[in-house]
């Protein structure tokens, strides 16, 4: 199976990026082509200066990301739940590339879209500080930025997998966890 890995986190000293590593190097040696790309990396402007009524000219970075992802068969992206979203430097390439004609594509009548990224899986790993059923208790589904509005929305069939609380775990914590990502790596999933 061919899979992107991106490391949402913009600090590679990170555990989204341990996690990220482990599924890495696990989907590897279970035989998967991956290839891996770090937002921290990357080099763009993630602010829409004149929202979508300009165009911008994607920087090479951000053409380089659309390419993997319509490389890939299985998309893995890995970043902490902060304020209950996404890193806002995660959030803002998103807003630069997920344009017409490369995720998705309206209809003239203006009802309905065609998903132009089907035939692709997803999974989501999330980072909580506290348990992730009290974060979606207090706050509300933090996942349905990225699962339904961005990625199902393109026609990617996406799975979450949520993790916390992640500050100060305990070894056997991080170990289990790793264990868990593994497993998802070996599988493909």
């Amino acid at each position: 199976m061919k899979i992107l890995v991106l490391l949402g986190h913009p600090d590679k000293e990170s555990l989204s990026n341990e996690l990220a590593d482990v599924y890495e190097q696990e989907a590897r040696k279970a035989g998967h082509k991956v290839e891996r790309l770090n937002i921290g990396d990357l080099q763009f402007d993630p602010i829409l200066h004149k929202g979508y009524k300009v165009m911008q000219a994607y920087e090479p970075d951000l053409q380089k990301v659309q390419e993997k992802i319509n490389w890939c068969e299985h998309f893995v992206l890995v970043y902490p739940n902060w304020w209950g979203s996404m890193p806002a430097l995660l959030k803002g390439m998103w807003d630069r590339m997920f344009m017409p004609r490369f995720a998705f594509r309206m209809h003239k009548n203006k009802f309905g879209w065609d998903k132009l990224l089907k035939g692709r899986t997803a999974r989501v790993i999330i980072l909580c500080g506290n348990p992730p059923f009290l974060d979606w208790l207090a706050f509300g589904d933090f996942t349905a930025a990225i699962k339904r509005s961005l990625l199902e929305f393109s026609g990617i069939k996406t799975k979450i997998t949520a993790f916390g609380p992640s500050e100060n775990i305990s070894p056997q914590t991080k170990e289990r966890w790793e264990e868990d990502v593994a497993i998802l790596a070996r599988k493909g999933r």
